[in-house]
């Protein structure tokens, strides 16, 4: 199961970091590291099922929750989203009105 959850992982860094080497090298460093960490753990043993359940819950909210963005040339405050057919996309009337009742949300972009 352990090797099942960190195949998972790397193929959600994969997806998630696509087209950033850097990134998918120091992820894939970080899950080789934690998963060392966790080898010792008996393989029946409550710390175990939870450390791959962590492991699956970490390679699903990348393939669905991240998307890198990357900055466009010449248009200031512009970028291009890495959305691909994992991401994420419900309908969410909370986000469309954060506020509830009609309210207004003012968003700062100025610091991006």
């Amino acid at each position: 199961m352990a090797l099942a959850a960190y195949r998972h992982v790397l193929r959600a860094m994969r997806i998630a970091f696509r087209g950033d080497l850097d990134m998918v090298q120091a992820a894939r460093h970080q899950a080789r590291h934690d998963f060392r960490r966790d080898m010792s753990l008996e393989p029946a043993s409550t710390a175990a099922v939870k450390a791959i359940e962590h492991a699956e819950g970490v390679a699903q909210t990348l393939r669905e929750n991240v998307v890198q963005g990357q900055a466009v040339s010449g248009e200031e405050g512009t970028y291009k989203l890495n959305i691909h057919e994992h991401t994420e996309r419900g309908e969410n009337d909370t986000v469309k009105n954060p506020r509830g009742k009609g309210g207004k949300v003012k968003v700062d972009t100025g610091n991006f």
